[in-house]
């Protein structure tokens, strides 16, 4: 959301408007996509800006774009419903004899039952975290901007502890690097923290679009149940009909990497939805507070489901094949050519990060205007060549509070799961990795927590 107020402020001239509670940052109606004005009434012509302005964009003819794409997704989805379906149930209800010993597989209900708990946990965590926004904005920007600061200062400091010369050398250049980009955006964080605030207004003014967000969180975790499920039948299917069924080398890397692709891309398409759902939102409610309300929240998302669906599933596929091909660099950490695989880690992980922010902007584009992913981009590039990279980065702050909010919310249920693991052993007698069930657990916890908060 803080990326359609920024955005705003960047593609017009904004002026202060006080509203019903704080003061915040308000644009011109003119900029809408939409017509809100009576038709009688004309704009007046100093309010008038120039239609082919750095970032402007316009509302364009209502169609379906990108559609293949959404197809891509359907067919994806009906791909893991169907494996669960066909060898889910067998991992889930293994029989077990009287010594516990499992016949047929491993057990994975205790994982599947841990994913449940842990996710009801983070929704209701996640719900907490948007009244502490609107407490205290200025102060989770610095608390977040500080966090950042001892994160870098911390891997700086391990990698010289362990005697890791080129880590050291590399988180001394960072920690560096970190501290001037800290003094120079600290001046920024006074605005910044009225974007926040301006979002938390506008979350108060559309709050259906909270039930829309809720909505969308159980869905991403019923997706994250539906694909353990599969995961676990196509895993247990794999190692029963195997000759050893413990011997780790016998991964199939190509049904791991589908697997992955899978699971990131439906997760990238949830989050993507919402995004333009509240793009959508606020920007009605930017331009014409008089329209805002639940029916500017279901209108935004009537626009995401049909006609820009296809855009959204485009831009989360290719974030969705970096990260699957992360997470598969990831799981032969512990293979051959460590050195390579760590490269390519980091590289990916670059990628990864630079795609996810240019989508954050090129999805406003597509909730606001309905335009094709690739016109969005192009607008995204024309906005970002004619205000300036510099700016657009240091203002977007907000972003690291929602990181350091989502890795809380990751530690608070890696916490719960060590205490569930623990407490429900009884549940994880057959499972894999059964060892060290209460660290598993809290693994999974924290994956849970940082997934489906962010």
């Amino acid at each position: 959301m803080e990326t359609v107020i920024i955005q705003h402020s960047l593609s017009g001239d904004p002026s202060e408007k006080t509203m019903e509670g704080p003061t915040v940052v308000q644009g011109t109606a003119v900029a809408s996509p939409y017509d809100h004005r009576p038709k009688q009434e004309s704009a007046p012509q100093n309010e008038i800006r120039d239609p082919t302005g750095p970032g402007v964009g316009a509302k364009q003819e209502t169609r379906c774009r990108d559609p293949i794409f959404a197809f891509l997704l359907y067919g994806n989805v009906a791909a893991i419903v169907a494996v669960a379906a066909m060898y889910g149930s067998d991992a889930i209800y293994t029989s077990v004899d009287v010594n516990q010993q499992t016949q047929d597989g491993y057990d994975y209900s205790g994982y599947i039952y841990s994913v449940l708990v842990l996710g009801l946990f983070s929704i209701i965590l996640s719900g907490l975290c948007l009244p502490l926004m609107m407490c205290i904005p200025e102060l989770l920007i610095k608390m977040s901007l500080f966090f950042m600061l001892g994160l870098s200062a911390a891997m700086m400091i391990m990698s010289w502890v362990y005697k890791n010369i080129i880590g050291g050398i590399m988180g001394t250049i960072f920690f560096l690097i970190f501290i001037c980009y800290a003094r120079a955006v600290w001046s920024r964080i006074p605005f910044a923290s009225v974007n926040l605030l301006t979002a938390c207004t506008a979350i108060k003014k559309n709050f259906c679009v909270v039930f829309v967000a809720y909505f969308f969180i159980a869905l991403a975790l019923g997706w994250s149940l539906l694909w353990a499920v599969a995961l676990a039948g196509v895993s247990n299917k794999v190692i029963v009909e195997s000759d050893n069924p413990y011997e780790g080398s016998q991964v199939n890397w190509g049904y791991l990497f589908l697997l992955f692709l899978s699971y990131f891309f439906t997760h990238q398409v949830i989050q993507n939805t919402t995004h333009c759902v509240v793009a959508g939102t606020v920007g009605t409610w930017w331009f014409s507070p008089g329209d805002s309300g639940c029916g500017a929240v279901m209108g935004s998302l009537v626009r995401s489901l049909t006609t820009s669906f296809g855009s959204i599933c485009f831009g989360s596929l290719l974030v969705a094949i970096i990260q699957a091909t992360r997470a598969l660099a990831n799981a032969a950490k512990d293979n051959e050519n460590q050195i390579l695989v760590c490269i390519a880690q980091c590289i990916l992980s670059c990628l990864e990060s630079l795609l996810e922010y240019f989508n954050k902007w090129a999805f406003v584009y597509v909730g606001l205007y309905g335009y094709s992913y690739i016109e969005a981009g192009k607008n995204v590039i024309t906005l970002f060549k004619n205000r300036g990279w510099e700016a657009i980065i240091a203002d977007d702050l907000i972003g690291n509070v929602f990181f350091f909010l989502s890795l809380c919310v990751g530690l608070i249920c890696a916490a719960i799961g060590f205490v569930f693991g623990a407490t429900q052993d009884q549940w994880f007698v057959n499972a894999p990795y059964n060892s060290n069930i209460q660290y598993s657990v809290s693994v999974l916890g924290f994956i849970v927590g940082l997934v489906l908060t962010r």
